[in-house]
This record gives C-alpha cells, structure tokens and sequence, in this order.
C-alpha cells in the first residue's frame, strides 16, 4: 500500500461514511507521511496513533482481518479486482449478519449492535464496547 491509496481509500470512506471524531492507525509510512495527516486535519479529523509493536490497540481489526484471510481470502481465487470486491463484501454481510461470535455469547454483530442502540434511548449512542475478549 503506498500513500496515496491510502489516501483515496480515506476520501471514499470520507464521502461516503461522513467524517469520525478521531483516526486510529497503527505507525504504518503511509499512515505518518504529511499527505495523509494532513488530509484528516483537513478534514477536522483527530488522529491516534498506535504505539511501536501495540497489536493489543489494534486487536479487534487485527482479528477482523486474520478472520478475513482465513475465512475468505485463502479459500478462494479471486480472477480480479470485481470479483475480489464481490467476494469479500458477501464475507462481510456474513460475518456481521449471520456469523455467531463466541465474544458476543453467540448473538451476530447487528444483533448486538440493535439491542444496544435500542437500550440506549433515543439520541443516545449505544454502549459498543466488547463485554470479554476471545482470542
């Protein structure tokens, strides 16, 4: 990944999702390279950043992605890039709405995320924090 992937994934994700409170990156080139702080402080964006060799800051997006490639990635041969993106969107749509999770007492991502967003009242943004954490 070179910077400026980085970056254009960042604006997609930007135009599309609206802009977070705060960015947390691990100490990547990309991610310390003056293009890409730059474009979140553009964007109002504050920026966190992950200390040297700090997996457990990053291990609930370090296990996303090890899911990702195990389950997913590794098992098929993806022809190109639509093919790829199809794929892994479809993996996805599993994982959050079909996929029990051990961490969640076997209840899917939305199913817990819908039951925390209704017990927060209206206006409120629901507890997300995880309850225990499954290696």
């Amino acid at each position: 990944m070179d910077v400026q992937f980085c970056i254009d994934a960042l604006d997609e994700a930007l135009d599309r999702h609206g802009r977070p409170e705060i960015f947390n990156t691990d100490q990547g080139s990309q991610f310390t390279s003056w293009a890409w702080t730059q474009r979140l402080k553009a964007a109002g964006v504050r920026l966190s950043m992950d200390g040297r060799g700090r997996f457990l800051d990053n291990i609930f997006i370090e296990r996303l992605w090890r899911s990702l490639k195990y389950e997913c990635i590794y098992l098929h041969a993806f022809s190109g890039g639509r093919q790829a993106r199809q794929g892994i969107g479809e993996w996805v749509a599993f994982y959050n709405h079909r996929r029990p999770h051990a961490v969640h007492g076997g209840k899917t991502p939305v199913r817990v995320y819908r039951e925390r967003l209704s017990a927060s009242g209206s206006g409120l943004r629901p507890n997300l924090q995880p309850t225990a954490l499954v290696a």
